[in-house]
Formats: structure tokens, sequence, C-alpha cells
């Protein structure tokens, strides 16, 4: 599959071979980049707010033939955030909308909501912009899962938010009395969210903790190199939190690699650094058939979070 067109944050997927197979909305559910995916979009286009948001209620009534709307359904705008000056565009697009779609369908209207939903497919109306006079609409989107954080001012550092953010990915976050071990730990972000949340948490680190994370009673800071960290005989911990700023190979082979094949974590949050190497590449290796992730763990997810730079965070269980 290839794109048609692209811009800044957003691609046209065109259309599969048969060797391929199913649809491009089938094909791209789960990949690791898109944040959403907008189920055979239609494109509004208008110089002017009104004019785009006549096309798109005009788009949205026609497909609500023979549907029947009795609950809150999502109503999304979004554009490429790059574009100076789009952003106030989509908001008055959107609330000239709503004021058309009020006055034609007042009851669907009151039930419509902001909420972006968080992972699967969602109906109801999603509509991206590309530019100030072009938009894409569809009635049904799926949803990978990143979402923007809110943050904490006792949080060490930015990289909290990511794995605040990975805890919608997996579907689960750490809870009181669970045990996590952290690697690569300074200074403290990721530790800190589990202690937040009652867990026990060991902090693996040379480096210094900082913020909520430094003195914290549940975080026992080991001050050890966490390639050589392991957590003993027989010991299990309900998590393994990993965000080291190293080779992903060689986090794979020396963390991720014996850490699933022995068993030593229930659940895992990995980020794996792809700024010095071909990050399609690496995705492709760690899909691979015979990587530490397919043959140690299930629901397994890899996914570029809105938190993200230049890494990739996989997320699952590992297996039994």
């Amino acid at each position: 599959m290839a794109a048609t067109e692209s811009g800044p944050g957003w691609m046209l997927a065109g259309p599969l071979s048969e060797a391929e197979g199913g649809t491009p909305f089938e094909r791209l559910q789960g990949a690791a980049f898109p944040h959403s995916i907008l189920e055979a979009p239609e494109v509004i286009s208008g110089d002017r707010v009104n004019e785009l948001a006549h096309g798109i209620v005009e788009l949205f009534a026609d497909g609500l033939r023979g549907e029947r709307i009795e609950g809150s359904w999502p109503c999304v705008f979004a554009g490429a955030q790059e574009a100076a000056g789009l952003g106030r565009r989509v908001a008055a697009v959107e609330a000239a909308f709503h004021g058309l779609l009020k006055r034609k369908l007042g009851r669907i209207a009151r039930l419509a909501s902001a909420d972006k939903p968080r992972v699967g497919v969602a109906r109801g109306l999603f509509v991206w912009f590309t530019g100030f006079g072009r938009a894409h609409a569809a009635r049904r989107a799926y949803f990978n899962g990143p979402s923007r954080m809110a943050d904490d001012d006792a949080a060490p550092s930015r990289s909290y938010l990511k794995v605040e953010e990975s805890y919608a990915i997996i579907g689960l976050e750490p809870r009181p009395g669970e045990s996590v071990c952290d690697l690569g730990a300074s200074p403290g972000g990721w530790s800190y969210s589990a202690a937040k949340r009652g867990a026990r948490v060991v902090a693996v680190d040379n480096g210094p903790l900082k913020g909520g994370a430094l003195g914290h009673p549940l975080i026992d800071h080991r001050r050890a190199d966490a390639f050589g960290f392991s957590p003993g005989k027989d010991a299990v911990y309900d998590w393994l939190f990993c965000d080291l700023l190293e080779d992903p190979h060689k986090v794979l082979q020396l963390v991720v690699l014996p850490w699933l094949s022995c068993g030593w974590c229930r659940r895992f949050v990995i980020n794996l650094k792809f700024g010095r190497v071909d990050p399609i590449a690496l995705l492709g290796e760690l899909r691979a058939p015979d990587s530490p992730f397919a043959t140690n763990a299930a629901g397994v997810r890899i996914v570029h979070l809105y938190h993200d730079r230049d890494e990739l965070t996989v997320t699952g269980t590992v297996a039994a």
C-alpha cells in the first residue's frame, strides 16, 4: 500500500493490491505511527468558513439515512499542527458546523461530543483539515490510543507523560501493592508515575532522582547499571519500565530478551530510541517472528505516542 498524497502529520493511503487483501482502513488498524485512521474520507472544499461547514453538515446528514442515533456520538475536528493559523480555521468551521447542525438536526446536534475516542473503531463524524480550504470527513475512524496527557508539577521530567499515555495503550496501569522495576529511571518520571498510584518501585540508575521521585517512600533507588540488573532468583515484578537512551539493538539484546525470556516481569512498557537507526527497519525487526516480543509476549502493541519523539513505545504481557 502506497501513499497517494501526504502532508505534515497526514497521508492518504492508496488502494491495496489483490494479494494484500482487505481495505486500507482494515490493514492500517494497529499501525505504529498513525494516531487515527479515517475510513473512506470524502473531500470537502471551500474558500469560506460557512461553505466548508455547510459541506460537512450535508455529508453528515446524508450519511444518517437509515441510522438511529440515541446516545452521545463523537464529533472530532482536527488538522495539521504545523500549518500556522490552521487551528483557528478548524475552530471556526467547527463552530459554524455545530450552528448549522443545530438548526437542521437539533436533537442529534445536542448529542455530539468533542471527546476523542481512545482506542478502537468509532462511528460519528471525524474531520481532518489538510489546508485552509480543504478537509477530509468520514463517518468511521480507528484510534490507536495516542493522546496528549496532563502534566503533574511534581513529575521530575517530561518523560512522565510518555508512561502516563502508555497506560491507555495497554489498558492497565500499576495498582497499589504491585511491584515495578524501572530501568534507566533517572530523573524518575516513570517511577513517580507508578508510585503515585501506590505501586512499589525499584528505580535502577546511577543518575539522581528529582522532583516527586526524590525521597518517595515507595521508591527504592538502586544506583546500578540498568543493563546488569536482574531481579534475582525466583523474583518477578508486576511491571518492567525501561526508557534507556541507548541503541535499540543493545536494549533488545541486554534487557528485553533476558527479562521476557526469563519471565522476570508480567507486563512491560519499553521505549526504544530510533534517532540513529532506520525507524521502519526497526519496526520490521520488532514485528519479526523471531523477535523477543513475538516469542515471549502476548498482546504486544508498538506505537509512536503523542509524547514520543524519535522513539517507539512497546507494551504487552509476558507469555506464561
